[in-house]
């Protein structure tokens, strides 16, 4: 029975299907021949030998793809603004945090997915992302949807080491993982998807408690990060999750505010957590640095006229007010004109130009410790 309770549940939580919370792409990736080509700018000494990432949609370059799942973003009009308009399984209408960050660290213009793409020994070797949509630290959350736990990513990361071996050897492999800079950002579908849309969750924990329980979470996998040999991870914190169009939507009320409640539970959460981490640094051979976003985002959706955009509250898909993987879908919904004035593309995910912006403040803020 509980079984068949999740199954149903699973398309309401698709249609909410959050990820925690600029110039147009200058990247091609093809992956109808399963190769990955890059238009380069100058070349730089690379701050890192590969970009390894763990996480959900905010960092999914395409991994849910092929799963048999609904939270895709492999169809238009996700991708309009890639070069050649291709829809990769980014959920944007363009790049996502982890191809900006590694371009800021000069590694590569896009971090590949490790499913669905036929590699390049280029691609392995300076790093892929094994991020999944929808997944979180609570073991329900990708259970609900059907996307790759963080435990399977960890799997998977572990047959990607064997790979470099393979095609570099032991000592060179060995070389890449120290060197690379590992990047984590997931933990807001436990709390917009699992605490607060289905009811399993929430009957049975309050929202310190269920923190709580996330956080078991996030230290079980920073520290299995960490033993496979990662000497540098950024770890994201949560976006005000009350703020994104779909939870304006669903708890803001007739004026679709802010909701408070889910707005304290990120907060919460990003608090305990940077506790944890700093708990943690003197016990593992491991600089973990941990990346606020909260402030920034909760600038652009409350006043992002300052940034330039003319809309802070609807997502660019549809009505903005719901639409979100399956529901935004080009067959049977219209876009935006100017995508680059709205924060966010669909009813959650931020724009390739709103991503830009909070790169841009987490690189200002936190570069210097990377």
């Amino acid at each position: 029975m509980r079984e068949l309770r999740l199954q149903q549940l699973a398309a309401v939580v698709a249609v909410l299907a959050l990820v925690a919370a600029v110039r147009p792409a200058v990247c091609r990736e093809q992956q109808n021949n399963g190769t990955l080509e890059v238009a380069g700018e100058e070349t730089r000494s690379a701050r890192a030998t590969a970009v390894i990432v763990f996480g959900d949609s905010i960092v999914d370059p395409g991994n849910n793809n092929n799963l048999h799942t609904q939270i895709k973003a492999n169809h238009a009009p996700y991708g309009k603004d890639f070069d050649g308009h291709l829809a990769t399984g980014r959920f944007s209408n363009g790049l996502v945090p982890s191809d900006l960050l590694a371009q800021k660290l000069h590694v590569k213009k896009l971090v590949a997915p490790w499913l669905n793409v036929d590699h390049t020994p280029e691609d392995l070797l300076t790093g892929v992302s094994f991020a999944s949509g929808a997944t979180g630290y609570d073991p329900l959350t990708p259970k609900i949807v059907s996307v790759i736990t963080l435990e399977q990513q960890l799997e998977y990361f572990d047959e990607y080491r064997n790979k470099l071996v393979a095609i570099a050897g032991e000592e060179e492999a060995e070389r890449i993982i120290d060197g690379a800079f590992f990047f984590v950002c997931a933990g807001s579908d436990d709390i917009a998807n699992t605490y607060f849309t289905t009811p399993f969750r929430s009957v049975q924990y309050d929202i310190p408690s269920y923190v709580d329980l996330l956080l078991v979470g996030v230290d079980k996998f920073l520290r299995s990060v960490s033993a496979r040999g990662a000497k540098r991870i950024g770890f994201v914190g949560l976006p005000p999750i009350g703020c994104v169009p779909s939870q304006r939507t669903v708890g803001g009320g007739f004026h679709r505010r802010c909701e408070p409640k889910r707005n304290y539970a990120a907060q919460l959460y990003n608090s305990r957590v940077q506790e944890l981490i700093d708990g943690m640094k003197e016990e593992l051979n491991t600089r973990i640095v941990y990346l606020g976003i909260y402030d920034i985002i909760q600038e652009l959706a409350e006043d992002g006229e300052r940034w330039g955009f003319t809309e802070t509250t609807h997502g660019c898909c549809g009505t903005g007010l719901i639409e979100v993987t399956n529901l935004c879908d080009s067959r049977f919904m219209a876009v935006c004109d100017d995508v680059s004035k709205h924060v966010f593309f669909d009813s959650f995910h931020p724009t390739q130009r709103a991503y830009k912006i909070i790169v841009d403040n987490m690189w200002d803020t936190y570069g210097h410790l990377l």
